[in-house]
């Protein structure tokens, strides 16, 4: 199948029941399943807006396995953005993620004019082995923005995936399709480029 230009490719990676299917669906769907179920790789789509038309946003649920390697390196060398989830519960989880990061800067060479996310998930959990602090140290490390989430709640869901498209400095994306700005969206643009816990 040819690249279409007009689609936005978001690649979501992070180790296995962290909460990249949950963020995803809460996201395209709004719905939350409490069960959890295995991805090999989901590809979800929704309409956004793109340099002041309309585009397709590709989401790539990937698998939390490391049994696909050539799926990853494809799904990264075809990615224009990437969100790392780990879920604040687990710190295993937030260093599974260090391979996955080199290997997206060893593909995509130029790193900082890639949009990257560092999520923490699941930030409603009380059982915490990690803080804000943690991940925002993480993604000054990685020069990437970072924001805490809940997929289960519902929290900063929407604000995750309007951020990274914020980030996007090669063309203009926004899940805005018809041009007017929400007051969180005018907030985020003066927030544009800088890291900030949320």
């Amino acid at each position: 199948m040819p690249e279409q230009s007009n689609d936005y490719r978001v690649v979501v990676f992070g180790a296995a029941g962290v909460g990249k299917s949950s963020l995803v669906l809460r996201f395209v769907r709004g719905t939350f399943r409490e069960t959890y179920i295995p991805t090999i790789e989901d590809t979800y789509r929704q309409v956004i807006s793109c340099d002041k038309s309309i585009c397709t946003l590709q989401i790539t649920d990937t698998t939390g396995s490391h049994q696909f390697p050539a799926m990853q390196r494809l799904s990264i060398s075809k990615g224009h953005a990437f969100i790392l989830v780990y879920s604040v519960t687990s710190r295993q989880s937030m260093e599974d993620l260090q391979p996955i990061f080199e290997q997206i800067c060893q593909i995509k060479e130029d790193i900082h004019k890639i949009p990257i996310m560092l999520v923490g998930n699941k930030s409603d959990e009380t059982q915490r082995e990690l803080d804000a602090s943690e991940g925002q140290a993480l993604a000054s490390k990685w020069k990437c923005s970072f924001m805490e989430t809940s997929a289960k709640m519902n929290y900063n869901v929407q604000e995750l995936f309007q951020e990274l498209l914020n980030l996007e400095k090669r063309r203009t994306v926004s899940l805005q399709v018809d041009g007017k700005k929400s007051k969180q969206q005018s907030k985020k643009d003066k927030l544009q480029g800088k890291c900030s816990v949320m």
